[in-house]
């Protein structure tokens, strides 16, 4: 088996709920793959970090993949850098929608807003966010292989191979992806693009269920080649539609 959980976006207490579903289902001991977008928007992106790091500190089978809020708060700390050129509207990730002042938030920054003084609140970021939390971050994979799978945050451009892709594609990507129907060689799961539940696209699968926007955080299980999505109530199957 393996499990695998789509963009947290600082919900720590839905993350201890997956991992308390993963857990019930048998899955503890099992590989767990997380799709990337740790922090913003929710209120405790400290929260979910140290749980993460704590687990594969612990040796657990845990592989934490990179996605573009992960380098958005790990660029702005460390370089300074509050735009990215992917964001068309030139929106910077102090903008609230974005996320960045929930996130600062949860280390104990304050006042982190649009207006704020940048040099200063630089410092204080610099002050409060531990050099482990960004360390770890800037350490994570942009891809992951495993069971017949392909594990990104985003997705692929379609026709290359993984070794091929751009970081910006494969943390950023929407356009010729979401709508390109053909088969990309191996079952690609990837969050990024937020749903209302996580869907089975046939030859993609989006675990993104929304908690970001407050929706719930829904853990997937692969099991002997089929997916299943992990509530209270059990597993259900995760088909294409048909």
């Amino acid at each position: 088996m393996l499990y695998a959980i789509g963009d947290i976006h600082g919900q720590s207490a839905q993350l201890d709920s997956a991992l308390a579903l993963i857990e019930a289902d048998g899955g503890r001991d099992a590989p767990h793959v997380f799709l990337g977008d740790l922090p913003d928007r929710g209120p405790d992106t400290k929260g979910v970090i140290d749980r993460l790091m704590a687990g594969q500190a612990a040796g657990r089978d845990w592989t934490v993949i990179l996605g573009n809020h992960d380098r958005m708060f790990l660029r702005f700390v460390r370089d300074g850098v509050e735009h990215d050129p992917a964001i068309s509207s030139g929106k910077g990730w102090l903008f609230p929608a974005l996320g960045g002042p929930a996130t600062l938030a949860s280390y104990g920054v304050t006042g982190a807003d649009e207006s704020a003084d940048r040099a200063a609140l630089l410092a204080e970021a610099r002050a409060a966010v531990p050099r482990a939390h960004l360390d770890w971050l800037a350490e994570r994979p942009l891809w992951h292989r495993a069971q017949g799978h392909l594990f990104v945050h985003a997705g692929l451009r379609p026709g290359l191979p993984v070794e091929a892709q751009s970081e910006e594609d494969l943390i950023w990507i929407r356009d010729g992806w979401l709508d390109d129907t053909r088969d990309h060689g191996e079952m690609v799961v990837h969050g990024h693009t937020a749903l209302d539940h996580p869907r089975h696209e046939g030859n993609r699968i989006n675990l993104d269920g929304g908690a970001g926007y407050g929706r719930p955080l829904v853990p997937a299980v692969l099991d002997g080649g089929l997916w299943f999505t992990l509530s209270e109530a059990g597993r259900r199957p995760l088909t294409p539609p048909h």
